[in-house]
C-alpha cells in the first residue's frame, strides 16, 4: 500500500501552492479549505518560490504568472518541481505540507433524508451553516 504522503505528485503540490490564485475569490477558497489549510498554502508556495528562484532561468517569471492563476504557468511550475523533487529531503518536506493542506479540506458532512408519505415524497438536505435543500414530488397511481 502506498503512503498517502509519498503519493503526492509535483502537479498536486503546484496546484495546492497556487490554489488561492486559481479560485475566483477568497470566499470560494474558504468554502473548500479551513483557515489552517489556507495558511499552509502560503507556506507551501513560499517553499516552492525559495527552491525554484535562481535555480532555473525562467522560474521567477513562471512563478509570477502562476500567481495570476494561469493554469499553464502552474503546469510549468509542476514540471520544474518534478526535477527538484529528486532531492528526497525537499520532496518529503513539501509533500508533508501538501498533505497537511489536504487534511484541512472542508468536507460535506450534511445528510440527505427522504420522507415518503402516501403519494408525496419529500427530500431534504441540511448542510453546514444551516443551509437547506428541500424538494418534493407527487405521483398519482392510475389504475
Amino acid at each position: 500500500m502506498t503512503d498517502p504522503v509519498t503519493a503526492i505528485t509535483a502537479s498536486t503540490i503546484a496546484t495546492l501552492a497556487f490554489q488561492k490564485f486559481i479560485e475566483s475569490g477568497a470566499g470560494e477558497l474558504a468554502k473548500k479549505f479551513t483557515e489552517t489549510g489556507i495558511k499552509k498554502m502560503d507556506v507551501l508556495r513560499q517553499k516552492v518560490w525559495e527552491r525554484l528562484r535562481g535555480k532555473h532561468q525562467e522560474a521567477e517569471a513562471i512563478l509570477m504568472e502562476a500567481e495570476t492563476g494561469n493554469k499553464q504557468a502552474i503546469e510549468s511550475v509542476s514540471k520544474l518541481l518534478d526535477v527538484e523533487m529528486l532531492d528526497r529531503k525537499f520532496a518529503a518536506e513539501i509533500r508533508a505540507i501538501a498533505h497537511e493542506i489536504t487534511l484541512n479540506q472542508v468536507q460535506d458532512n450534511s445528510s440527505m433524508n427522504q420522507t415518503n408519505y402516501g403519494g408525496t415524497n419529500y427530500q431534504t438536505k441540511t448542510g453546514d451553516n444551516n443551509t437547506n435543500f428541500f424538494g418534493g414530488s407527487h405521483s398519482h397511481d392510475r389504475k
